[in-house]
């Protein structure tokens, strides 16, 4: 006989694939069985260097302009990136930058090569799809969809000045 109350087949008093219910006083709702889902309306700016935590899969969702820094420190920098229907983020290479996306919303096509005309690599992306993209690489993400693609971007070392908004494609070609 086990002597302490939670053994096998459990080790918690519910098991894992069960949640006790969550009350949301502060949401007026009922009961809910689940992790608590983390909701948030947050100022979208650029919040570094200062230590900084956020939902990035809300904030990247939440971001309506084509790209807007939300963190820039001394040696990385994440922003936020929303793509129309059909608009891409244009065929660009970063000579001394390796850079990560994260698709959030969405579906579009990643092209990547090491010449600007020839793209060997092209893979569908959709919600999840991790892309790294290593410095001298020409790439470019085309939203294939039929909603804005929305993703984050993480520069090392930062590519944009801190506390870039640009509110459409033709905003960052011009600052550039």
């Amino acid at each position: 006989m086990p002597s302490h109350p939670y053994v096998y087949p459990y080790a918690y008093p519910y098991p894992p694939y069960v949640y006790p219910p969550v009350h949301y006083y502060y949401y007026g709702g009922p009961p809910v069985y689940g992790p608590v889902p983390y909701r948030e309306n947050i100022k979208l700016k650029d919040y570094g260097p200062e230590p900084f935590v956020i939902s990035i899969n809300e904030a990247a969702k939440q971001n309506d302009t084509y790209r807007t820094a939300l963190w820039t420190g001394p040696h990385l920098q994440v922003t936020l990136m929303s793509l129309n229907v059909g608009e891409d983020i244009g065929l660009e290479i970063h000579h001394h930058v390796d850079q990560f996306l994260r698709i959030e919303q969405g579906e579009g096509i990643v092209r990547m090569g090491k010449r600007k005309d020839e793209l060997t690599l092209e893979r569908n992306v959709r919600v999840g799809s991790a892309i790294m993209v290593p410095a001298g690489t020409w790439h470019n993400v085309i939203n294939t969809g039929n909603v804005p693609l929305k993703l984050y971007s993480i520069y090392a070392p930062p590519q944009h000045p801190r506390g870039t908004v640009h509110r459409t494609k033709a905003d960052a070609l011009a600052a550039e």
